[in-house]
């Protein structure tokens, strides 16, 4: 368990002995913090975490991360004064140059000191999906760590590895990237051996810049990945930026894809609608027919970039079959009905070209009068009117009705219009509250809405408004 002298030794290289106490648990909200925990005071966007250091010793933490003097009711320690003087027992703060600084290197530190596979996934659509399903199918076997939620970025993978224990065999860890550089940090911190890529699309390209310096970003995983056989790097054949990443990297290449070319292959994708997917997955010269819990046909990438995961540390066909079929997966899209009767099939938490293309198709799969109620896609620098305009081509191929949310689903509208679509099946609005208005009015039994866009257009909004609470 981590100790007031492993975070010594990570920060200054060696401990001090004498005093020594264990730390449950890291955070840098001092209301999550846990008894005896660490607290980690952060520079943020709206507040200062070296406002709440005492509120965190209050609540029972023993160690504060902090990077300039505070006042506090609790003894400092000065990591560069000249004489160390350690305070007698915690709770107490440990000033350093940078605490973010230092909460990377203390993860590494902690990180380095298990034998443990570490799984590295990246790529513009699908990480989530596929590193919850990867650390699912893994945990039928091998006791797994994951990062929860979205906590895959400088701050997030960093607390999650100090949660690691004697106990964990693989860390299944999601890497986000808004600029170059950022994966390759992950990497110094986590040491991945595996590395999944699931594609390269336009999220973030108002961020990055281009599609190219996108593709770039990613690649920083699987160069980053040791050589085989230790290393390697599961790549998507399908998309040419990812399976073009072969060449950067020193591991072995594991590629899976939809095209016999690849080493791991699926045909015959079928989707059952909300009851999951079936394919026939090609292997070595074998075929095996597999039925997963996910919702699309799209998600036949993320079980095939699961499978591969599980076949790369030795697992058995049969253990990969039955791990993706009881599967008890929390994925984002998740269903719920209103008042009416109407279908609701939430997947709001984020939004891409790419991702709201796939989701159209699952919505093409059910059957019902079909409502796409779409928000604005964001963060998409040049590629913003490509993408909403090919968003509404499928669109007026899949809904019987179009609701869109947001200036830029005016691009959407003009895309879906030129396709043929009837000018009175589309309905724009500026807001979530006067779409929500307006589907409460509508919406009818065996009417199926789709809900997708951006996080920060807060189309969850619209499903809390409709949804019937049990």
């Amino acid at each position: 368990m981590l100790s007031f002298q492993h975070v010594l030794k990570a920060l200054l290289g060696h401990e001090l002995g004498g005093l020594d106490f264990r730390l449950t648990d890291a955070a840098i909200d001092s209301r999550l913090v846990s008894e005896s925990g660490l607290f980690i005071a952060l520079h943020g966007d709206r507040t200062d975490g070296h406002l709440y250091v005492d509120d965190a010793f209050t609540k029972g933490a023993s160690l504060a991360l902090i990077d300039h003097p505070i006042k506090s009711a609790y003894p400092i320690l000065d990591l560069n004064s000249v004489e160390l003087q350690i305070p007698d027992k915690p709770p107490f703060s440990i000033l350093t140059d940078n605490s973010l600084l230092a909460l990377q290197k203390l993860a590494a530190y902690w990180r380095s000191r298990f034998d443990i596979k570490v799984i590295g996934i990246t790529g513009s659509v699908g990480k989530s999906s596929t590193k919850e399903l990867t650390a699912n199918v893994l945990s039928k076997r091998l006791v797994t760590l994951k990062n929860a939620g979205n906590m895959n970025n400088e701050i997030g993978l960093p607390l999650t590895l100090l949660k690691l224990t004697d106990e964990h065999e693989v860390a299944v860890l999601e890497m986000g990237f808004y600029v170059p550089g950022e994966i390759k940090l992950l990497c110094d911190i986590a040491h991945p051996q595996i590395g999944i890529i699931t594609n390269v699309g336009t999220v973030h390209a108002e961020r990055a810049g281009s599609i190219e310096v996108i593709a770039e970003g990613k690649s920083e995983l699987v160069q980053d990945l040791p050589p085989a056989p230790e290393g390697v790097a599961i790549l998507n054949y399908d998309d040419e930026r990812v399976v073009a990443m072969a060449s950067k990297t020193k591991a072995r290449v594991f590629t899976y894809g939809l095209c016999p070319q690849a080493d791991l292959w699926a045909d015959e994708v079928e989707s059952m609608g909300l009851e999951g997917i079936r394919c026939r997955i090609h292997y070595q010269g074998e075929a095996f027919y597999v039925t997963a819990p996910l919702i699309g046909r799209h998600s036949v990438y993320t079980m095939l970039r699961s499978a591969a995961a599980a076949l790369s540390l030795g697992f058995s066909w049969d253990w990969i079959f039955y791990a993706l079929k009881t599967s008890n997966l929390q994925l984002r899209i998740a269903t719920t009905k209103t008042a009416s009767g109407a279908l609701l099939i939430d997947d709001t938490y984020n939004a891409s070209p790419d991702s709201t293309l796939a989701a159209l198709n699952l919505l093409a799969d059910l059957t019902g009068r079909k409502v796409a109620v779409l928000g604005d896609m964001l963060e998409l620098g040049q590629y913003e009117e490509d993408g909403h305009q090919r968003v509404g081509i499928r669109a007026a191929q899949v809904a019987d009705e179009i609701i869109l949310v947001g200036q830029r689903s005016l691009q959407t509208k003009a895309a879906a219009l030129e396709s043929g679509f009837p000018a009175e099946r589309v309905h724009w609005f500026p807001d979530q509250s006067s779409a929500a208005h307006y589907l409460q009015q509508t919406l009818k039994e065996k009417d199926i809405a789709l809900i997708k866009g951006s996080h920060a257009m807060r189309m969850d909004l619209i499903v809390s408004s409709l949804e019937v609470i049990s």
